[in-house]
């Protein structure tokens, strides 16, 4: 572990085995529905949880803080998915070996992590 600063920087991860391997259009639209499905759930907990505070006239910010950047994480995720999804090309190239995010064809540079994908 290492501070730059005042912000933690994790160290780097080893990669898992198979990093970098391409991705079929079936994963992809499999990986877009399980994201939709995590989506919608998460969604209507943060809901039902504003709901109860709400009764109960009680609310707890850094809870609702906590699930929404869940949320949210999970919502650009969902949304790098759907862009691959929507490529003419039909789909992701593959996956990033240094991060695991999914990358189009033709990449040169990974968009979440810039790791170049081209040698």
């Amino acid at each position: 572990m290492k501070l730059r600063g005042r912000t933690y920087v994790p160290d780097p991860q080893p990669l898992p085995p198979g990093g970098g391997r391409s991705v079929s259009p079936a994963e992809l639209n499999e990986r877009r529905r399980r994201l939709e499905r995590e989506f919608a759930e998460l969604q209507f907990d943060l809901g039902g949880l504003a709901y109860e505070m709400a009764i109960r006239d009680h609310f707890r910010v850094d809870l609702l803080v906590r699930h929404a950047a869940r949320l949210q994480a999970l919502d650009a995720e969902l949304g790098a998915v759907e862009r691959l999804a929507r490529m003419d090309e039909g789909g992701a190239a593959g996956t990033c070996p240094n991060c695991d995010a999914l990358y189009p064809r033709g990449a040169a540079f990974c968009s979440q992590c810039a790791h170049p994908l081209m040698r």
